[in-house]
């Protein structure tokens, strides 16, 4: 085939990935790499990771037959190349939209996504799982996982690999190190080195030098077993992993197309215990932009191919996370026992702020939430003030610490959840939806939710008082409303929430940034003659009960509004009520919340329609728990 010829218009599947030389390979993996650039630049999403792995995907579905071969991404965001190759390439560039691909992998989307993603250090017990079923069957696939050095960071992969001899002999995992670089003269060396100790003349010297050492007497056959291992791991780094039980291959330059084939064919043919091949990429490979930048063009709005340069906003309020950092950093000029804890997410939080501004009293502990849970427990015990800084959806991973290290010792953690509620593009995997419930759920927490940018900044104050239990409060992701903050905000009381405008036939209770729909939904109301009360609850946990019992016996229903699942606010109100006989009077209550469904990625404003927590929504909300559905608005005035 001419190398002219554009390959990618004849890839329907990896299947026609396996008949290429390795020099129409290359070519692909250009081809696929501008395809993924300019799908990209429409739609946003994560870049420099898959312009990382760009040939590895290509090798992987060369030399595997995937997807009878399992092949397994950590966190999906490097798998857009994937995607392009497997079918997908005709709505690559409705990546991250409503209706569209998703920006990860996902099972529900394509037979050559296995398993689902978008956390990190999954990936490996995930491919367990897989040995040990395809091994229960008698069947003979690969199973293949890929991982970056960043997610191998996690405690869970440890776990994982720590397993892995016990669970299978048949199992490669693809160590994808894009934090070195790799000068010419050392990658042609490592890809050799690779080559050596993963072909059959190596491993057949290796099994006779066993088969001699075994007949050695016993502190002879140990002192030559572990000379022949920490002999190889030196050249080639793998000493650990050899440890764990895996085959160590590498390190061999990821881009490097006849280093990877050739070492993934190798790789294929072990089966005396599972092999971890170390790949060395960089990211935001092949795209000058990419590369020229500080953080790979990791994650990008649209973009223009040929500059690389960004859309920007039109301008506008900060956004919550921005008016985090800036508050937090206030109370720590004011006090310094405040520290700030980020789990590899310092910009994503605002913590890279914190840390410019106070670098020895940041920490940031990688892809590792429970360990950044439990070493917060330890500074607040040894009478810190910790602030740990989690996205909700992340939280998830260290609630066990959160139960266990801070909340049964009452220990004073300050829990900042960042992208409460809905995240748009980024799906149901990002979404923060259950923080509400698994965090009011605890006994001592107190739990506010910041209905703009006053409040958060006054909630951050709350948080920083607080000495004697653990406190948590949420925050969306997103602009504020442009409120202008006081240089100076004083605590909340704890356990108080507001009136915001006050009415007659049904009281609106509001806990989080719905407040301002809520308020427009009290308009809509209005227009129909009905009086509407409209409240900022603050803090779910513990509920202002005196406000709750005064707008249960002055109105006629109650509707509570939240940005999470069932089971959180809503059910916390329900149940205080119950308790004190509010509800033996006829109240009539509605818990508006999120539907007890995990919703596709779609623009925030149509995902929170869709939910019925627009005003539209809280309004039909309202009429319905008047029994005032179907009334027509003259209807509905005559009635008030």
């Amino acid at each position: 085939m001419s190398s002219k010829t554009p390959l990618l218009d004849t890839i329907a599947s990896p299947a026609d990935t396996r008949g290429l030389s390795v020099g129409e390979l290359k070519q692909l993996a250009a081809e696929v790499r501008a395809e993924t650039i300019d799908a990209v630049s429409v739609t946003g999403g994560h870049l420099g990771a898959g312009l990382g792995v760009v040939e590895l995907t290509v090798a992987l579905h060369h030399v595997f037959e995937t997807p009878k071969d399992i092949l397994i991404w950590d966190v999906g965001h490097q798998a857009y190349p994937h995607k392009i190759l497997t079918g997908r390439r005709d709505r690559i560039r409705t990546l991250r939209q409503g209706g569209g691909l998703s920006g990860f992998t996902k099972r529900a989307e394509s037979e050559y996504d296995p398993f689902g993603a978008a956390h990190a250090a999954t990936s490996i017990s995930a491919a367990l799982g897989f040995c040990a079923a395809r091994d229960a069957k008698g069947e003979d696939n690969s199973v293949i996982a890929v991982i970056g050095d960043g997610s191998l960071g996690a405690g869970m992969a440890y776990e994982a690999m720590n397993a892995a001899t016990d669970t299978t002999k048949r199992l490669i995992v693809i160590l994808n190190d894009n934090d070195m670089s790799i000068a010419p003269p050392v990658g042609g060396m490592s890809a050799y080195l690779a080559n050596l100790v993963s072909g059959g003349a190596y491993r057949s010297v290796r099994k006779l030098g066993k088969t001699v050492v075994e007949k050695l007497p016993s502190p002879m056959r140990e002192a030559a077993r572990k000379a022949e291992e920490y002999a190889r791991g030196m050249v080639t780094g793998g000493t650990f992993f050899e440890e764990l039980g895996f085959h160590y291959v590498g390190p061999i330059d990821g881009h490097d197309m006849d280093a990877l084939v050739s070492v993934l064919k190798n790789a294929k043919a072990f089966g005396d215990k599972p092999v971890l091949v170390h790949c060395v990429t960089q990211k935001g490979k092949g795209y000058a932009p990419a590369e020229g930048a500080d953080d790979k063009l990791h994650a990008v709005v649209k973009f223009d191919v040929v500059t690389g340069q960004q859309q920007k906003s039109a301008g506008g309020p900060p956004s919550y996370t921005k008016v985090f950092a800036q508050e937090l950093i206030k109370q720590a000029e004011k006090d310094d026992k405040i520290v700030a804890i980020t789990a590899a997410m310092p910009s994503g939080t605002g913590l890279d702020l914190f840390g410019k501004a106070f670098p020895d009293r940041t920490f940031d502990v990688g892809i590792a939430e429970q360990h950044a849970v439990t070493f917060a427990a330890g500074l607040a015990a040894d009478g810190m003030k910790p602030f740990t800084a989690i996205y909700s959806t992340f939280l998830q991973r260290g609630y066990d610490q959160v139960v266990h290290d801070v909340a049964i010792q009452g220990l004073p953690v300050r829990f900042a959840m960042d992208r409460a509620g809905l995240v748009g593009a980024d799906g149901p995997t990002h979404a923060g939806s259950f923080d509400i419930g698994f965090m009011g759920a605890l006994p001592g927490m107190v739990l506010m939710a910041a209905a703009d940018e006053v409040e958060l900044a006054r909630m951050v104050a709350t948080a920083a008082a607080i000495d004697d239990r653990p406190s948590a409060f949420r925050y969306p992701r997103g602009e504020g409303l442009g409120l202008e903050i006081p240089a100076d905000v004083d605590p909340l009381e704890i356990g108080k929430g507001r009136v915001v405008r006050e009415g007659t036939s049904v009281a609106i209770v509001s806990f989080g940034t719905r407040l301002s729909e809520s308020l427009k939904a009290a308009d809509l109301l209005a227009a129909r003659g009905l009086s509407a009360t409209v409240c900022d609850a603050r803090f779910a946990k513990p509920l202002d009960l005196d406000l709750l019992l005064r707008l249960a016996r002055e109105h006629e229903a109650i509707v509570t509004v939240e940005e999470g699942s069932m089971g959180g606010f809503g059910a916390f109100v329900l149940q205080a009520l119950a308790q004190h006989g509010a509800l033996d009077r006829g109240l009539k209550i509605r818990t508006l919340c999120l539907p007890d469904v995990f919703q596709d990625q779609d623009k925030p404003d149509a995902m929170y329609a869709q939910a019925g927590l627009d005003a539209e929504g809280i309004l039909r909300g309202a009429l319905s728990a008047l029994g005032m559905d179907n009334v027509s608005a003259a209807g509905a005035g005559r009635r008030a």
